[in-house]
């Protein structure tokens, strides 16, 4: 056990040391931790950030932080109106969106084929129908229309399209979906439900990642939608609520289950309409960044011993006087951990201002913007500090073990050179 007193000489020796120290030797290793933090932290939260990012797709353009959708024993939400009022009457909701959701079809090019044994340009499709302000206001749906123009208020018999329904965004022919030639802004294509046709303008084509909840749909007036399905009730196939600021979701859906909605209706919080596989890619991909994490904290123990043993081997002699004139060997053994934590701690501090002062922030005003998901920076305060506290333990070990074997060699040797 190291005294007290061998604690303040080591604390002594180590900040003497740092000192007489060559800036630019200093300087790399506390560069070496910087690199070493960012690689533990940026690497694992930008993988688990691509989930994070999918998983706030949904949030944002599908589900909102409460999503109250159809019992799996019905088509639509019964009493569908009333509990929109009720919802309109809440301090609670920032934005409702409601909407007719149901499977069709769409049919681009059918002027063009003459051979009634030509194979039709059509593919199935989710049908949406929207309140084009209500979704906007909700989604900012217009924002991410890469081609044409959104759907007005007024609009009839025109659509938006999802990418993944246009050829050339397409990754090309699925299971139950073929998408759609040749068409653009202007095109005519034909939109079957419920056994109900009709010939609809596209508008606008979404540019959104692949798997965007969007990127498969075809938006339409809610008024059309409904009376391609013959729907008179006004009867709804999902309420969508965004939730103002500091509102808690889980508080709120357990509100609303308590009111009654949960009779005709589901009702979930956006975890709780996540797929489970989302949180297995997620768990993943952390394991992965922990993976690659450990590789730059092998590197950065490596990097302190050898500086550290170069150091003490280079000092041998010194360390012999010190030991001569009666200074313990533990107190040089503590001034080696105390320049080890010195490193650590001013890499890891420039890490935290780099990381939450530029990096999270940043990136979370301009997602990195992957073929799969517009990715963030995932990095909790907690999970942060562990990571400091393995880079610190790891460099205090890495900086010790050298000094104790030059310590522990023989006094009058260390003093006169000799092996």
């Amino acid at each position: 056990m190291f005294s007290f007193t061998n604690i303040r000489v080591g604390f002594y020796l180590a900040v003497r040391q740092v000192r007489r120290a060559n800036l630019w030797t200093t300087g790399l290793i506390v560069f070496v931790m910087l690199l070493t933090f960012l690689n533990l932290v940026v690497v694992t939260g930008l993988l688990v950030g691509i989930v994070a990012g999918i998983s706030n797709q949904f949030r944002v353009q599908e589900t909102g932080d409460v999503v109250i959708s159809a019992l799996d024993t019905k088509d639509y939400i019964e009493n569908s109106p009333q509990i929109l009022a009720y919802l309109s009457s809440l301090p609670q909701p920032a934005v409702i969106s409601s909407r007719y959701v149901t499977a069709g079809t769409a049919e681009a090019n059918y002027f063009e084929r003459s051979d009634p044994n030509e194979k039709a340009n059509k593919t199935g499709a989710s049908v949406v129908g929207i309140d084009p302000v209500a979704e906007n206001n909700f989604s900012h749906l217009s924002r991410l229309v890469g081609e044409g123009s959104y759907l007005a208020a007024g609009d009839y018999d025109t659509v938006l399209l999802g990418p993944q329904m246009v050829d050339r965004y397409s990754f090309g022919e699925m299971p139950g979906l073929s998408p759609l030639k040749n068409v653009y802004p202007g095109t005519k294509i034909r939109i079957t439900v419920n056994g109900s046709t009709r010939e609809v303008v596209v508008k606008g084509i979404l540019k959104v990642p692949a798997n965007s909840p969007l990127a498969a749909r075809v938006f339409m007036p809610a008024t059309e939608v409904r009376q391609l399905l013959g729907r008179s009730d006004y009867a709804v196939n999902e309420i969508a609520i965004l939730l103002k600021p500091g509102e808690d979701p889980a508080t709120f859906r357990d509100f609303l289950k308590r009111s009654g909605l949960a009779v005709n209706a589901k009702v979930r919080t956006f975890e709780d309409s996540i797929p489970n596989g989302v949180a297995e890619v997620q768990n993943t991909f952390g394991m992965i960044g922990n993976a690659i994490g450990s590789l730059g904290l092998a590197v950065a123990a490596i990097t302190i011993f050898i500086v550290i043993f170069i150091n003490a081997i280079t000092r041998r002699k010194f360390i012999g006087i010190l030991k001569g004139i009666g200074i313990s060997g533990e107190a040089i053994e503590i001034s080696y951990i105390f320049q080890s934590l010195f490193y650590a701690a001013i890499g890891s501090s420039i890490g935290l201002l780099v990381l939450y002062g530029f990096l999270v922030p940043y990136v979370n005003a301009h997602p990195i913007v992957l073929p799969i998901s517009n990715a963030i920076i995932v990095a909790p305060v907690l999970d942060t500090f562990v990571r400091i506290g393995l880079l610190v333990l790891t460099t205090v070990v890495a900086g010790y073990l050298p000094s104790r074997m030059i310590v522990r060699k023989n006094t009058l040797d260390s003093i006169l050179g000799r092996n």
